[in-house]
């Protein structure tokens, strides 16, 4: 659910398209897009890669294991959009979450119909910009949680974030240079 890292970390619009993609078609299906969207797709699965192997992000993961188990990355992933968009200064989020709206809606022939709903309250509560506030990532916390098949509704993941927020910015500064480089370097591999 990390949508403001995944748009973040894009070089085109396109790729823009293709990184919300990835989360909503079958492996197969991910060579029947346009080059561009492709790329997107590609550096969607680089990202998550190189995020899962990272030492700070395995640290992360072990604040919200104890309650929420494998689920863990569901919730780092949520917790890093939140410091993230707490290092871009307001107006750079804000021109960025409406630029990532109006791509979207550009490019809405190419997502399911799920995606589309599913698009329609992302931008009628403007998640992208809300992850800066705690209650934006709290909100965002719940929607894993009541998509997670076997958690409990009412764990207090949002609780364990409050309580651990120096630690997961410590964590988000230790990982992000390292992922915005690894995102250059998949990148630069589109154009050879």
């Amino acid at each position: 659910m990390n949508f403001l890292a995944h748009s973040y970390l894009t070089f085109s619009d396109e790729q823009i398209v293709g990184q919300f993609l990835e989360d909503f078609i079958r492996n197969k299906d991910r060579f029947s897009f346009p080059e561009k969207i492709g790329e997107g797709i590609t550096l969607h699965r680089a990202v998550d890669t190189f995020t899962d192997s990272h030492p700070e992000i395995h640290e992360a993961k072990k604040i919200f294991s104890p309650l929420v188990r494998l689920y863990s990355g569901a919730f780092v992933d949520v917790a890093m959009d939140y410091f993230l968009a707490n290092s871009l200064p307001d107006e750079i989020l804000k021109n960025h979450s409406e630029k990532v709206y109006q791509v979207l809606r550009k490019h809405e022939k190419f997502f399911p119909e799920n995606f589309k709903r599913m698009l329609d309250r992302m931008e009628k509560d403007n998640w992208l910009y809300n992850y800066k506030e705690d209650w934006g990532i709290e909100f965002s916390m719940q929607n894993v949680l009541n998509k997670a098949k076997y958690l409990d509704k009412n764990l207090p993941v949002f609780d364990v974030f409050m309580n651990h927020k120096p630690q997961l910015q410590t964590h988000f500064n230790g990982f992000f240079p390292d992922l915005l480089e690894e995102a250059k370097r998949v990148n630069a591999e589109f154009d050879n």
